[in-house]
């Protein structure tokens, strides 16, 4: 059995697991993480299959990232915790705890909803897919033939947090990059219609970002009845980096 990688931050007795979205790492999270690990919690920086240091698989969808984390709550002899996701981590999180509510104490899901989405993630995909790693030696280089795909700085460095170094003189990249591109048709998938959680869920929208709109509340309470709904000002989609204390606050104020 495969155990997913993480970076665990804190030695709280209350465990939070955090869901990176797709083409991320947990690593990403690491401010919010130091923060919630000041607060008393023990914080799991989750790389899913495929993604950071976590294990390659040809076998890609959320029923088996779903399993995963089970595997994971094994590997650690978690009881229950809260589960935060974001993104394509958020669609996990949401078919967790809808599998396993008795494991999931609240739920977070950060700029998702429940909804099926067109592929759009084509462009991003063929960007890093095309990286020549036998001619591009520096992360300088990487961005710059990056942006012939992706003209938006910021989402390239994002992107670019996955270069590593395999050997002292060679960089590669952190994503099973064939895979995901063959796979990027079902990160869209929505959640099944008899699935439901009725435990506490907090639901963040990014008030820039069209992943959440505004008539999809019906469908947020008809798979989560007891959820809130919050709008994070002045962030898009990555609305934990765009305003991360707008975004600890609202969690803050909803524990």
């Amino acid at each position: 059995m495969d155990t997913l990688h993480a970076l665990i931050i804190g030695e709280g007795e209350k465990d939070l697991l955090i869901l990176h979205g797709f083409l991320g790492m947990g690593d990403n999270w690491k401010t919010h993480a130091k923060h919630s690990a000041e607060q008393g919690w023990r914080v799991h920086l989750i790389d899913q299959r495929n993604h950071g240091r976590s294990f390659w698989s040809e076998n890609f969808s959320y029923e088996l990232m779903a399993e995963d984390l089970f595997n994971y709550y094994h590997t650690y002899g978690i009881k229950e915790a809260t589960v935060l996701g974001h993104s394509m981590g958020g669609k996990v999180a949401m078919l967790f705890a809808c599998l396993y509510p008795e494991k999931v104490t609240q739920l977070i899901v950060a700029d998702i909803a429940p909804k099926a989405y067109p592929p759009h993630h084509q462009q991003i995909l063929n960007g890093l897919a095309s990286l020549d790693f036998s001619q591009i030696t520096s992360r300088k280089e990487a961005d710059q033939a990056l942006s012939n795909y992706v003209k938006e700085a910021g989402t390239r460095q994002f992107l670019l947090k996955n270069i590593y170094r395999p050997s002292p003189t060679q960089l590669g990249l952190r994503l099973n990059i064939d895979i995901l591109k063959e796979a990027s048709d079902q990160v869209g998938t929505s959640l099944s219609q008899e699935m439901q959680y009725t435990g506490r869920t907090l639901f963040l929208k990014g008030e820039k970002s069209g992943y959440i709109e505004t008539g999809d509340e019906l469908l947020l309470r008809h798979h989560f009845p007891q959820n809130t709904l919050v709008t994070i000002e002045k962030a898009g989609h990555w609305l934990h980096a765009e305003n991360p204390t707008a975004f600890s606050q609202a969690i803050a104020n909803w524990w």
